[in-house]
């Protein structure tokens, strides 16, 4: 069971004290995330007033942590689905759905992205140690989603490459390209990303028409 998942279980199956003490560690978490710290488990349960032991009990490591941070940040886009037969519409309500609450909790996201760079840092220089990995695969499953009306229409290979290319489209990283270098507002960021999002899926269309 992947760190993300087995937090989720966890939280469902907290009540009364335990789920309040867990409650109150996430939100200190994230208010520690927006204001672009990655917080240590010691960190948070210090600046929540609870004691390092409890702490590590509900998160046993800064990834379980983080995870469970951004997947409160992310909030109603782990429950996006669509049942669109046209994948265009479903990349522009995926778009539409996510990418303003990316933008709320964008120093959240940048805060994890900066956990998951450090980690492939130290990886590199053999310094990682048992610190499990911090893994991000959400937005796997929801390309995935995007694509399948293209089932039948669109080779498979095909479908997958459409998906690993609108993935360089969807996510803080696009925020981070077009807000912090091209000096694009939120609104911006999000129409140039809707645009290219379309034009992937245009291509891919065109391209199996063409084939046929």
């Amino acid at each position: 069971m992947d760190v993300s998942r087995q937090q989720n279980e966890t939280a469902r199956t907290e009540r009364g004290p335990r789920a309040r003490t867990r409650k109150l560690m996430l939100e200190t978490a994230t208010r520690l995330m927006q204001s672009g710290i990655t917080p240590s488990v010691s960190e948070v349960a210090e600046a929540a007033e609870v004691s390092r032991a409890t702490a590590y009990r509900y998160f046993p490591s800064q990834v379980a942590l983080v995870h469970a941070v951004v997947d409160e940040a992310l909030g109603p886009i782990l429950g996006w689905s669509s049942d669109s037969p046209d994948a265009r519409a479903r990349v522009a309500d995926l778009l539409a759905t996510a990418m303003p609450r990316i933008d709320e909790f964008e120093a959240t996201f940048k805060a994890a992205l900066k956990l998951s760079l450090d980690q492939w840092a130290q990886r590199q220089a053999g310094t990682l140690g048992n610190e499990p990995l911090f893994t991000r695969g959400h937005r796997v499953d929801l390309l995935r989603c995007v694509t399948a009306p293209l089932q039948g229409t669109v080779p498979p290979e095909a479908r997958e490459r459409l998906a690993q290319a609108l993935s360089l489209v969807f996510g803080v990283e696009v925020l981070i390209v077009l807000k912090d270098i091209w000096g694009l507002t939120s609104e911006g960021a999000q129409s140039v990303a809707e645009w290219a999002a379309k034009a992937l899926v245009d291509s891919a269309l065109r391209q199996a028409e063409g084939r046929a």
